[in-house]
C-alpha cells in the first residue's frame, strides 16, 4: 500500500533548472531541504562533524560561513570530507567568494551589490564560472541597500524584490544564469508578498525562507505557515527552516513541510491521535519514543498510531502499518490497511519498529 495521498496535487511554478553540486535545483526537480552549521568554519573537524550530522538527518545541500580568509582556507578540507555540496555564506568581501570557489563550494550565498564595484561582480562570476559554482542571491528584510530603504522608507515586498531585480541584473550583466534567489523577511506578511511579487517577475529557482524565525517550537510554526502557504501556491525550489535551534532540527521541520504537504518522500510520516480518556495505551509517551527510533528510517511509509477504535481503523486504512488500542490491551495490528493481529501494551514499542524495519526493506528491496 503506498503512502497517503493528497486531495488535490500541487502545481510548481516553472522555474529554469540550476546545479548545486549534484543538486538540481528548479524545473520539475523535487524541492531540496537546506541548513547550515553553526560551528566556528576554522574548526575543521567539528564543522566536518556537524556537516555529516547534518546530511545524515536529510539535508540536501549545507551552508557554511566563510567571514574571513581562514575560513575559506578551512573550507577546502571541509568538502574534501564531506558528501554533501557546500554553500559558502559570503558577506561583504568580494575576494572570500573568490577563494570559496577556488576551494571547492557548490554555491556562494552573497548580495552581488554588497560586495563591490562592478569590476568585483565580475571577478566573483568568472571564478564562479570557472570552478562550476552556482550562486545565490541573498535578500533580506533586514540588510537592504541604503538607497532602496531610502525610496520606500520601509521594508516592503517592493522593496526586496526591487533589490533581487539589480542584483539579478548584475548576474546577467557577466553572462551569468546559473542562479537562484531568496528575498527572506522574518515577518510572514513580508516574505510571502516578496517571494509572490518576484515570482511573477522572473524564471530562476527560489530558495525559501522565513529569517530568523525563533526557537525551536515558535520558529517552527512561523516557517510552517510562511513556506506553507508559498509551496501551496507552487512557489519555491528549495528550503531553510532557520531556527535558533540545533540544525538537525532545521532539516526535520523542512522534511515535515514538505512530507505535509506531498512534495517530498522520506522516512516515516507517523499520523497519531492527541490521546484522551479513551486511549487503550499511552499514546503521547508510545509516539515520543517512536520518533526517535525511526529516526533511522529514509524509506518512504506511513504509520498510524490511535488510542481507540473511533478514528482507529479509518486512519489504519489509509496507511502502511496501524496501531488501534483496544480494550484490555488487545490492541490492534494493521497492514496495508487490514487487521491482521493484536499485540498486548507492554510489546508496542518493539514491535512496532520491527515492522516498521521490516517493511523499509520490503521497499528497498522493490
Amino acid at each position: 500500500m503506498t503512502s497517503i495521498r493528497p486531495f488535490r496535487n500541487i502545481t510548481r511554478r516553472k522555474t529554469r533548472e540550476i546545479y548545486v553540486g549534484g543538486i538540481k535545483i528548479g524545473g520539475s526537480n523535487s524541492i531540496s531541504v537546506q541548513s547550515m552549521t553553526n560551528t566556528l568554519t576554522t574548526d575543521v573537524k567539528k564543522t566536518i562533524e556537524q556537516v555529516n550530522i547534518i546530511h545524515e538527518a536529510g539535508a540536501d545541500i549545507i551552508r557554511v560561513s566563510c567571514p574571513d580568509k581562514e575560513s575559506t582556507f578551512a573550507l577546502k578540507e571541509i568538502i574534501q570530507n564531506v558528501s554533501v555540496p557546500i554553500v559558502a555564506d559570503i558577506h561583504f568581501h568580494y575576494q572570500r567568494a573568490i577563494e570559496a570557489a577556488q576551494a571547492g563550494a557548490s554555491c556562494l550565498r552573497i548580495n552581488p551589490g554588497n560586495i563591490g564595484s562592478k569590476d568585483r561582480v565580475a571577478e566573483v562570476v568568472k571564478a564562479a564560472k570557472d570552478y562550476n559554482c552556482s550562486i545565490r542571491i541573498g535578500v533580506n528584510g533586514g540588510s537592504l541597500e541604503r538607497e532602496i530603504l531610502e525610496k520606500f522608507r520601509e521594508p516592503c515586498p517592493e522593496a526586496l524584490v526591487e533589490s533581487a531585480k539589480k542584483n539579478i541584473q548584475l548576474l546577467e550583466d557577466n553572462d551569468f544564469f546559473n542562479f537562484k534567489i531568496s528575498v527572506k523577511a522574518s515577518d510572514i506578511f513580508l516574505a510571502i508578498g516578496s517571494y509572490r511579487l518576484l515570482a511573477n517577475e522572473c524564471d530562476y529557482p527560489l530558495h525559501l525562507g522565513i529569517t530568523e524565525a525563533g526557537g525551536l517550537f515558535s520558529g517552527t510554526v512561523r516557517s510552517s505557515i510562511g513556506l506553507g502557504i508559498l509551496l501551496l501556491e507552487g512557489i519555491g525550489d528549495t528550503i531553510r527552516v532557520s531556527l535558533s535551534a540545533d540544525p538537525v532540527e532545521e532539516v526535520k521541520a523542512g522534511l515535515e513541510i514538505l512530507k505535509s504537504l506531498g512534495l517530498k518522500k522520506r522516512g516515516v510520516k507517523i499520523i497519531s491521535c492527541p490521546s484522551c480518556a479513551r486511549q487503550a495505551f499511552e499514546v503521547i509517551k508510545t509516539v515520543e519514543i517512536l520518533e526517535k527510533k525511526l529516526e533511522h528510517i529514509k524509506e518512504p511509509l506511513t504509520l498510524s498510531i490511535i488510542g481507540c477504535v473511533v478514528n482507529g481503523p479509518g486512519e489504519a486504512a489509509q496507511t502502511d502499518i496501524g496501531l488501534t488500542g483496544g480494550g484490555k490491551g488487545n490492541n490492534m495490528i494493521y497492514l496495508s490497511g487490514l487487521q491482521n493481529h493484536k499485540i498486548p501494551s507492554d510489546k508496542i514499542v518493539d514491535h512496532i519498529v520491527e515492522l516498521v524495519e521490516k517493511k523499509a526493506k520490503e521497499i528497498r528491496q522493490s
